[in-house]
């Protein structure tokens, strides 16, 4: 190799190949400060791109176990309400049960039919009150001023928009009950669409119970006649009272089996959005992080070869210098 002023070859390899150390030193300290080996489109288009529809998909997963948790709570809630009106049904069996103990005397009917509407009117209230971001699945209407505004519980079970919904109760029961005065319009409230209660709204709390006026001898479902006359808790009106309330707790517990399947569904499909996300997150990471080991020995490396083509680079410079002594 000639010794040239002008054309100084070994200091141009040097050069090429300090860059060349530099490029790739420059990604493994980006791949380490990440955690990425695929950070963006450059450092593998086709990595990069399924990498991003997967963190779509983690993301829309993420909205469906949001939307899990909050049905879940919604129908938790429901079915506390539910249970609690169930006890207090159970109240009002044992009220009505014990008329035929109080049949002469008319202050103990008197108070019999109080304790029975204050009943009903916790019944009412706590329908009322079982509402959770404005969903109710107990209360008869949503304008009733109480912040209600959905009657039906929907909710998206997985990424590609299934969805399941828990219908509001109200009319169910209201329909399906032989002694309420509605056909399933949603439009009493809970102790009036069970067939307990009179003179109430969807927004507001029953004013008398339906015993005030059972007539035994107009059959099942017909509430004429005066309560407290001697037909009116005569052993077989006390009977049908009884049966009456009793069809009003087997409709709640219909009410609570409904709850307890949505319940189990939800947590169903909330440890499968689990697993379907954290299969997801693996898939990214097998896609785009960094082998830290493998970056860390990388690293080392690529420092090594940068201070020798340093070196070398010098060495390569000082060449030019050593013509001078070819003049002395």
């Amino acid at each position: 190799m000639s010794l040239s002023i002008n054309t100084n070859t070994s200091e141009m390899i040097a050069l090429q190949t300090l860059d060349a150390t530099q490029t790739s030193l420059s990604n493994t300290e980006n791949a380490v400060s990440t955690g990425k080996s695929v950070a963006t489109a450059a450092d593998g288009p086709a990595a990069f791109g399924i990498a991003q529809q997967m963190s779509g998909n983690i993301a829309g997963q993420t909205a469906v176990n949001s939307g899990l948790s909050f049905a879940a709570q919604v129908v938790s809630g429901t079915s506390d309400a539910a249970n609690q009106i169930i006890t207090l049904l159970q109240s009002v069996q044992h009220a009505v049960t014990n008329l035929g103990n109080d049949s002469g005397s008319p202050t103990s009917l008197g108070q019999d039919a109080t304790e029975i509407t204050g009943y009903l009117a916790q019944i009412d209230t706590i329908a009322r009150n079982a509402t959770f971001n404005g969903v109710n699945l107990l209360a008869g209407s949503t304008t009733d001023g109480s912040g209600i505004t959905s009657q039906t519980l929907n909710y998206v079970t997985g990424l590609q928009g299934d969805t399941q919904s828990v219908s509001g109760f109200n009319s169910m029961i209201s329909k399906d009950m032989s002694g309420a005065t509605s056909t399933g319009t949603a439009s009493l409230s809970l102790s009036e669409a069970l067939g307990l209660a009179v003179g109430g709204s969807a927004g507001g709390n029953a004013t008398a119970n339906v015993f005030v006026s059972f007539n035994p001898t107009s059959g099942t479902g017909a509430f004429t006649g005066t309560f407290g006359n001697s037909a009116g808790i005569a052993s077989t009106g006390v009977a049908m009272m009884i049966t009456q309330v009793q069809d009003a707790i087997t409709a709640m517990t219909n009410v609570t089996s409904t709850l307890g399947n949505a319940s189990n569904l939800i947590a169903s499909m909330t440890t499968y959005g689990t697993t379907v996300s954290d299969d997801l997150t693996a898939g990214v990471g097998a896609l785009t992080d960094a082998n830290m080991a493998a970056e860390s020995a990388q690293l080392t490396s690529l420092q090594t070869k940068q201070s020798l083509a340093i070196k070398s680079l010098t060495i390569a410079n000082g060449q030019s210098q050593n013509i001078l002594q070819l003049f002395q």
